[in-house]
């Protein structure tokens, strides 16, 4: 350390602080090699590249990544309430994190343990990673953060500081990198499993992608009149221009049919996923897979399609058949051609002038007085 080679306690070469001399064989003792001020103030700063995955702090709380309060004081991979990977888990056996250990999980994490959930190319400056090691062993289990992390320099740290002539280093850019054999390419980070399901919520006809759960339409009938009926009415009929959901039996061959989910909708998987995936209007979302359920089994209902004591669930859902399912067919375009001529007619094509055959308000799509 005192022969020319960058120390770890100081920017400059050979040089160690009288504030390390005091707490040199205090921190050796412990395990804690790093420069406890200057090195942490600047890992604070790096930290915020991990910010998106990671918390620190009294309030912190799990993210896609643990909480890292006291990561380098606790037992490796021992965050409450989080679901490490096995890779991460049977890498540590239980033990401690090291400056080495870190180092090396921080450059490189999937190479460091494969399998694990952190799939983050890693910190390429060593520099970078000796700082963040530092600011992270300010932090306490508490997720309070010792003075390391201030940023204020002392005297001698601030002398030595400024006596670093060394030029900033610069990042070099990805396309220098090889790509390595995980086949990350330095842009954004693979999704977790886990953030794949939260996107994956369609149902298809068949039932498949139906969450687990079951809800009555007398319970529907409740919440619909909470969240539903200001906009569609007491009885689906719709109020103003939303849309109607019941009733327009027999009509679809009028010249204004009323196209509901009793009357048009080919597949009730569809009515499933809109509510869940969008409704109600302005608090989306906010419905857990019962409540679907519920209001799903109470729109059965106000189309005269079910009982008033029904429950909809999961075990059941695939048997209901909506009254106009069979008029949908498939789309084999794929299979077929969708016209004959190979050159499509592009001007020209009418012998006689074009005859409006539909008008918007026929279609009822023309707003209140235009």
């Amino acid at each position: 350390m005192l022969t020319g080679k960058r120390s770890l306690f100081s920017n400059q070469p050979g040089v160690i602080s009288k504030y390390v001399l005091t707490v040199l064989f205090i921190g050796l003792s412990n395990g804690i090699v790093g420069n406890v001020s200057a090195d942490a103030a600047k890992g604070k700063m790096l930290f915020g590249q991990c910010s998106g995955c990671h918390q620190v702090g009294p309030e912190a709380k799990h993210l896609f990544g643990p909480i890292l309060n006291g990561v380098m004081q606790r037992e490796a991979a021992s965050a409450p309430d989080y679901a490490y990977s096995d890779a991460l888990k049977n890498k540590l056996q239980g033990g401690n994190w090291s400056d080495e250990s870190m180092d090396a999980f921080l450059a490189a994490p999937m190479s460091y343990a494969p399998g694990t959930k952190m799939a983050f190319v890693g910190v390429q400056s060593e520099e970078d990673r000796a700082n963040l090691i530092n600011y992270l062993r300010s932090i306490d289990t508490d997720g309070n953060s010792s003075d390391a992390a201030t940023g204020v320099l002392n005297e001698s740290e601030q002398s030595s500081e400024n006596a670093s002539n060394e030029p900033p280093q610069e990042r070099r850019p990805a396309t220098e990198f090889a790509v390595p054999e995980h086949g990350v390419l330095h842009l954004g980070r693979l999704a977790l499993a886990e953030e794949v399901q939260a996107w994956d919520i369609d149902v298809r006809p068949d039932g498949v992608g139906l969450p687990v759960g079951q809800g009555s339409a007398t319970v529907g009938g409740e919440l619909y009149d909470a969240v539903c009926a200001s906009c569609h009415g007491d009885f689906g009929e719709g109020t103003g221009r939303w849309p109607i959901l019941a009733g327009g039996m027999d009509t679809l061959t009028e010249e204004r049919p009323e196209k509901t989910i009793g009357s048009y909708w080919p597949y009730l998987s569809t009515v499933y996923d809109y509510v869940r995936r969008a409704m109600p209007f302005g608090n989306a979302r906010s419905l857990s897979d019962d409540d679907v359920y519920a209001i799903t089994a109470y729109l059965l209902y106000l189309n005269d399609l079910v009982d008033e004591d029904f429950t909809l669930s999961s075990d059941n859902f695939s048997s209901i058949a909506l009254p106009n399912e069979q008029n949908f067919i498939a789309d084999n375009r794929l299979e077929e051609a969708f016209r004959q001529s190979s050159e499509p007619c592009m001007s020209n094509c009418a012998d006689e002038p074009a005859v409006v055959l539909q008008r918007a308000r026929v279609l009822d799509v023309t707003p209140e007085g235009n």
